[in-house]
Parts: structure tokens; C-alpha cells; sequence
């Protein structure tokens, strides 16, 4: 089981919210909060979930400030999930990505080992739905000294590309991928997808 291998789920809600215009993370998809999508995704998979990016606990969920300068991006909370983490890895989910499906997520988790597991779509490395090792915590850690991002971590250091074919192969189709970054965002998604927690068709 996933969850005795205590990987931790960390929900990245540290962001401005600049373009969605108000907290993201408190932002309703059919009724809910869009974090409440997240965990309850993230909660079948890992040993426990976590807010970074936060000071004070959001939807229950115990919070993790950021290191730091508050919004320095992703990679600021993937550093403080892992110093969360005590040294177990970190499944790490961006809180606009509602639609985020736990099998996709079960898969990530089972498959990250020494190198972070991350999703490739159309090229483009999905940093914020990805399996990150503890073994990468100081790397990372030095990136964001230097102002560096997750991508710059996977700029160095070697990774497992989760290709297309095969999170396909999950009866993934994208959704999982999908950042509700703004209103008609979430508008889109729903159009697609319905509400978030349905099965692909």
C-alpha cells in the first residue's frame, strides 16, 4: 500500500492568486473549495496531507509556510514540504488543479524511487503534479537560494519522464493536469470535464 510507504501529499497554496482575483485555494468548483478537490484526491494515497505555502491551516489541513520570502513559486513549497516531510517523499499537487484524479495520483506515487516521477505533456514537464524523492531536498533547497524552480532542480538533477503514452495508460486524459488558474478556467474545466471526482468517459 501507498500509504504505509508514507508518501506526504502537499497542496501548493502559496501563490498571489493575481489572476483568479482572490484566494485560489478557497475558490468554489461545483460547490466546493478547490482545495477540498485536491485533498480528498490526494487523501486514498498518501500517510498525510499538507497545505505549504501557508501560515495558518486551511480546509483542516495542518499548513507549511514557505522558507522565506512568501511567492516565490512552487519550488518554495515543494523545500517546505520536504522539510515537513521528515524525510519521506512528497507528492506534490498544485490547489487549482481541481480535477487532479487519485488513480493518477497512486501511480505517481507508486513509481517514484530515486528519481521524481513527473508527468511530460506535449514536452512540458507537469512540475506541479509530480513525485518528488526526499533525496532531492537539498537540491532543492540550494535551487531556491539561488532563485532557481522546480524546473531548474529537474534541469540537473536525472528524473523519470512519465510519458504521455503512459499516464494514458492509467485512464488519465489530461484532467489531472488542468490549472484553474482564473474564472474562466474553472468554466472551461467543468465544460469538459464536469464537476471534479468524475470518471473519464
Amino acid at each position: 500500500m501507498v500509504r504505509d510507504a508514507g508518501i506526504v501529499g502537499a497542496i501548493l497554496a502559496g501563490g498571489a492568486s493575481t489572476r483568479m482575483g482572490r484566494d485560489k485555494a478557497l475558490v468554489p468548483v461545483a460547490g466546493r473549495p478547490m482545495v477540498e478537490w485536491v485533498a480528498e484526491a490526494l487523501a486514498p494515497v498518501c500517510a498525510e496531507v499538507i497545505v505549504v505555502g501557508r501560515a495558518e491551516p486551511v480546509a483542516g489541513l495542518r499548513a507549511v509556510p514557505d522558507p522565506g520570502l512568501p511567492h516565490r513559486g512552487p519550488l518554495s513549497g515543494l523545500v517546505a514540504a520536504f522539510q515537513a516531510s521528515g524525510g519521506r517523499p512528497v507528492l506534490l499537487v498544485a490547489t487549482d488543479q481541481p480535477w487532479v484524479r487519485t488513480t493518477t495520483l497512486r501511480h505517481l506515487a507508486e513509481r517514484v524511487g530515486d528519481l521524481a516521477a513527473v508527468p511530460v505533456v506535449d514536452g512540458v514537464r507537469q512540475t506541479t503534479c509530480a513525485a518528488y524523492p526526499a533525496a532531492l531536498s537539498d537540491l532543492a533547497a540550494d535551487e531556491l537560494d539561488g532563485d532557481g524552480s522546480i524546473q531548474t532542480v529537474l534541469d540537473v538533477a536525472a528524473f523519470d519522464p512519465v510519458t504521455d503514452r503512459e499516464w494514458r495508460a492509467w485512464g488519465e486524459d489530461g484532467r489531472s493536469f488542468f490549472g484553474a488558474d482564473d474564472p474562466e478556467a474553472i468554466e472551461e474545466g467543468l465544460r469538459r470535464w464536469g464537476p471534479p471526482g468524475q470518471p473519464p468517459m
